[in-house]
């Protein structure tokens, strides 16, 4: 990868959503800071989904929970985050330059719960511990992604996004064997993965502090202006009520409302995963393994549908995401128990994940200025967020009353409904290249 190209972006945004650079222009490439910050979150997701991938089986096979009781943890733990990231994306908006060390402060936070699950064995210890890792994984979103944003220049936000989450889904691939590995060469199999993951969370908070660079020298790598001038020192100074005026913004406004809804019917990863096994009859020491088809088709697919979407709209890629998530769901409602069904659903998995993840956060980026960047991705990650924390709940509560094959067919009408919705509601306009859609 090379340094972005350092002249001002001049790019055209076309009515579909999709970037392109004007005739003339040099094609810019992935700025160092990106690589960098891949790089802290390759080493972070190493660490989580180490945890992530043990955690279903440790609390319904080892505690004994109940699908509701595993469905209100697991939606603290993919939930709990939208109430901090307003304010981890408001802080590093005050700063100027703050983005690094908010990001960094939510990096430590996670890493230091990690040790602290070898002493809970009880829901309420776990939810408060859980709660806490991803205060820190709410904090950091926000800045970290502020900081892809700043560094790349408009038609090159969504390869910038797919590299990032790429070497992000790296890790997410190398953690699942990590804990697999732990848990057949270890006796007390959960307390050496604990352990092991928050050595790792150490690292990766490490090489955030040693060679990412702050907010200002971000910017300066995509306009080629010194760091003072990147910073926008003249800027009026942001304000949570400026960050919540950017809802009156419509392009904005519009994609945090198709983010929350059809974050209403997403069913989180924990889930699918439990309905494998429960369809497949895969035994407790495979489990920690499926994660890994998710992750290594995430991983080859997240650069080539995020230059897809400069190319042709992120907006229809982001849609197209969501038809790959309901066809998975519907695999999983068939009467097919075939040796390629686990292949065929992670697959679709991992393609809706690589076409929706850094996609959103590029659709989002066009739509709000740079000295309020952090805070206006916030807004987005917040409603997601928040519904993907219902539907677990919802979800949870569906499986215990009424079966997980209904709350399954449920999630997937409620899925279909919602992106139809969304394919109305979101229908780019021409726009101003400083502020088109993405």
């Amino acid at each position: 990868m090379y340094v972005a190209d350092s002249r001002a972006s001049t790019s055209a945004v076309s009515a579909d959503g999709a970037v392109r650079p004007r005739a003339g222009r040099r094609r810019a490439a992935v700025a160092p800071t990106v690589l960098a910050l891949g790089t802290v979150s390759l080493i972070t997701d190493v660490s989580s989904e180490m945890v992530t991938a043990v955690l279903p089986l440790y609390l319904v096979t080892g505690l004994g929970l109940s699908p509701l009781g595993f469905g209100l943890l697991d939606g603290i733990y993919n939930g709990f985050s939208a109430l901090v990231r307003l304010i981890g994306g408001h802080l590093a908006d005050r700063g100027g330059g703050r983005h690094k060390w908010v990001a960094g402060f939510g990096y430590a936070l996670s890493a230091a719960c990690k040790p602290l699950l070898l002493l809970a064995h009880t829901l309420t210890p776990i939810g408060l511990i859980l709660a806490a890792d991803r205060t820190g994984k709410g904090l950091r979103t926000a800045p970290r992604d502020a900081l892809i944003s700043l560094s790349s220049t408009p038609e090159t936000r969504g390869r910038a996004f797919g590299v990032h989450r790429a070497m992000d889904t790296a890790g997410a691939l190398f953690g699942p064997l990590v804990a697999f590995l732990i848990l057949r060469a270890t006796v007390d199999g959960y307390d050496a993965v604990f352990t092991v993951s928050f050595c790792v969370a150490v690292v990766g908070v490490l090489v955030l502090v040693l060679f990412v660079p702050n907010g200002a020298r971000t910017k300066a790598e995509a306009t080629g202006t010194p760091p003072k001038a990147a910073s926008g020192g003249t800027a009026p100074r942001p304000t949570l009520r400026a960050a919540l005026a950017l809802l009156t913004r419509p392009d904005l406004r519009r994609v945090t409302l198709c983010a929350l809804l059809l974050g209403l019917a997403t069913v989180s990863d924990s889930f699918v995963y439990l309905l494998l096994q429960r369809r497949l009859g895969v035994p407790d020491r495979w489990f920690a393994l499926l994660p890994l088809g998710t992750a290594a088709a995430f991983l080859l697919l997240a650069v080539p549908l995020g230059r897809l979407a400069d190319r042709i709209g992120r907006w229809r890629v982001f849609l197209a995401g969501h038809g790959a998530l309901l066809l998975a769901y519907a695999l999983l409602l068939t009467s097919w128990h075939g040796t390629a069904l686990p292949y065929a659903v992670l697959l679709l998995h991992g393609c809706f994940y690589a076409a929706t993840d850094g996609v959103l956060m590029a659709v989002a980026s066009e739509s709000v200025p740079e000295e309020l960047r952090s805070s206006g991705l916030a807004l987005v990650q917040t409603g997601q967020a928040l519904a993907r924390f219902v539907c677990s709940l919802g979800f949870g509560a569906a499986w215990t009353a009424w079966g997980d094959r209904t709350a399954l067919t449920a999630s997937t009408v409620a899925l279909a409904l919602c992106a139809l919705f969304a394919l109305t509601l979101r229908r780019p306009t021409p726009s101003a290249p400083s502020e088109g859609l993405a």
